[in-house]
């Protein structure tokens, strides 16, 4: 069982956790905040290293970047062990590019011998060039699901953030993957003011490669450049609880999922998958301890998840 915080046993501050920036607003109001109550998800960063260079990436990903050092089996194993122990449901991973990654496919697949996994991918060459390899995952005792991203229906707008020709080979990727055997769904950019019927021609494009035309579509909005400070309301405890619910606030990521990366040759785990640029999100070395932090809603991608709903979780 998880030692959840209580008022017998308050939340433990790490030494950057007691600044008055982190507590409360610029304006001195108590900041919003999620505490932890479960370990349903969690996510590993693969890298930051990836085959394509988007201006756009909220990672900041590109070829030989180590912002985020590359995932190894034996950095990934002591933690699915102790998700396991916490009764984790799912495993999933991101990049940078997963499949960049030399050892990726071991990882996957030690992590398909215990739960179902999610991968999200830019479908280009290096999935498609491994997917002798991926292949076999279909015979593990738990399923694997690809989330592809496809910016936007049109190709040259797609082409123009992620590279020439690349909205057909990831098209195709998705058709294959789908033919395969493998669930499939897809991530898109969300626009200001979009046509509400965009996802119809998302899965337009799903069914001309034999896809389900009720392919499950996840829409992002722009989250910015790691490291980016915009200016965006902040949240307020009156916040959390003047717009939002009990049952809406347990849909922020920071409530059942963690995620963990390496800086620095060092493990660590962070709050959730948006905010890996700011160190005041490393929770700890390990997930038990990542648990029992109160995590403050202060960075401008909490915002996007307050007003959005912009989970990256998909089940």
């Amino acid at each position: 069982m998880i030692d959840l915080p209580s008022k017998s046993n308050p939340l433990p501050l790490q030494p950057h956790l007691d600044r008055p920036d982190w507590l409360a607003t610029s304006k001195q109001e108590p900041r919003g905040y999620i505490d932890a109550s479960v370990l349903r998800e969690l996510w590993f960063h693969t890298g930051t290293t990836c085959n394509l260079r988007c201006p756009f990436c909220l990672e900041g990903s590109k070829p030989g970047d180590n912002r985020i050092q590359p995932l190894t089996l034996a950095d990934a194993q002591p933690f699915i062990s102790e998700a396991l122990e916490l009764g984790v449901d799912q495993f999933s991973f991101t990049g940078g590019e997963p499949f960049v990654v030399p050892e990726f496919i071991a990882i996957l697949g030690e992590a398909l011998e215990h739960r179902s996994c999610l991968v999200l991918t830019n479908g280009t060459e290096p999935i498609l060039n491994r997917l002798q390899d991926v292949l076999p995952l279909l015979e593990k005792p738990h399923p694997l699901k690809f989330r592809i991203s496809l910016d936007y229906p049109d190709p040259e707008r797609h082409d123009a953030g992620r590279g020439k020709g690349t909205f057909a080979k990831t098209l195709d990727c998705l058709g294959r993957l789908h033919a395969f055997g493998f669930d499939v769904s897809i991530a898109r950019q969300m626009e200001t003011d979009e046509d509400p019927g965009i996802n119809d021609a998302f899965r337009k494009l799903a069914a001309s490669v034999g896809a389900p035309e009720d392919i499950n579509i996840v829409a992002f909005p722009d989250f910015l450049l790691p490291g980016s400070i915009p200016d965006v309301p902040e949240i307020t405890e009156d916040c959390m609880t003047r717009y939002h619910t009990e049952e809406t606030r347990a849909e922020f990521m920071c409530m059942f999922t963690r995620f963990v990366l390496k800086k620095g040759d060092r493990m660590r785990v962070y709050a959730c998958t948006l905010v890996d640029d700011d160190e005041d999100y490393d929770l700890g070395s390990t997930l038990r301890e990542s648990l029992n932090v109160r995590v403050m809603l202060k960075h401008h991608r909490c915002y996007s998840c307050f007003a959005f709903g912009a989970s990256c979780s998909e089940g």
